[in-house]
């Protein structure tokens, strides 16, 4: 949710904010990779930040890369991207395109051998979805359009594939994206990871695809977590070595902003 505070403030230091949040994840989780969705790049909601930039950062994490998913802010004017592969921000950008767009994000220590997308479609229709009032006190409902959903993926020097993606709240929309995604990945060098808002509850991807869950955590919503719509996924035929003593689940935190909370996996490879 773009690092909005929950419960919303009239006004926020994004940057300081977001960093601090960022910083609780680096201090809890000691990630190597994080995987980012509903990222905003330049956006005036969020005082124009580069969030994955500031993330990165503030989680010392030296490579990353931003894709947008719509060039505009969601739930308001956008427009699609024409053409995505050119319009990944990485650390290395020289970057001259000062539009505000917002879409999927991830960092790494480990280096980048490749970076690729995948457009998955959206939904036709929209769908009322719940959001905190501005006085932080309960919840209302808003219709929002659809966006197109993609993934971005990361084929790591380490032999590591991982994929994160935001998929459509549309039913059945986001299982068909879902076996979409998971059909490209099975075309690509490495070990996969599939990570990501799949808005999917009750663990259905690993019952409607060919990956499992590694965890099963409630994230959403954030200020009294009830659904697991966040997944740290991996093919069906490598789960059994990603067992213990080789997989471990990490404790969430609410860092106090976005309508969901992270979740972690370590995994030995």
């Amino acid at each position: 949710m773009h690092g909005q505070k929950i419960p919303p403030t009239a006004k926020q230091d994004w940057q300081a904010e977001l960093a601090g949040a960022a910083k609780k994840v680096a201090t809890q989780l000691q990630p190597d990779f994080i995987a980012l969705q509903e990222v905003d790049y330049l956006q005036p909601r969020s005082d124009l930040t580069n969030q994955t930039q500031i993330i990165a950062k503030a989680t010392q994490l030296k490579h990353w890369a931003y894709l947008p998913t719509l060039i505009g802010t969601p739930g308001e004017k956008w427009h699609r991207v024409e053409d995505l592969t050119k319009a990944i921000i990485t650390e290395k950008t020289v970057v001259k395109n000062t539009q505000p767009s917002y879409g999927l994000a991830l960092a790494t220590n480990v280096p980048i051998k490749k970076l690729y997308v995948k457009k998955l479609g959206r939904s036709i229709v929209g769908m009322p979805l719940m959001i905190p009032k501005d006085d932080g006190k309960g919840a209302r409902f808003i219709y929002v359009k659809d966006e197109p959903r993609v993934a971005l993926i990361a084929e790591l020097k380490n032999g590591v594939t991982i994929a994160t993606t935001h998929l459509s709240f549309v039913p059945g929309v986001n299982i068909f994206q879902l076996n979409k995604l998971s059909l490209y990945l099975k075309k690509l060098p490495g070990r996969k990871l599939l990570t990501g808002d799949l808005n999917l509850p009750g663990n259905l991807p690993s019952k409607l695809s060919p990956f499992k869950s590694l965890l099963s955590q409630h994230t959403y919503p954030s200020w009294q977590p009830k659904i697991q719509f966040d997944y740290i996924m991996v093919p069906n035929s490598e789960f059994g070595a990603m067992v213990s003593p080789n997989f471990t689940a990490i404790k969430s935190i609410n860092l106090k902003i976005s309508d969901h909370i992270p979740i972690g996996v370590e995994i030995q490879i």
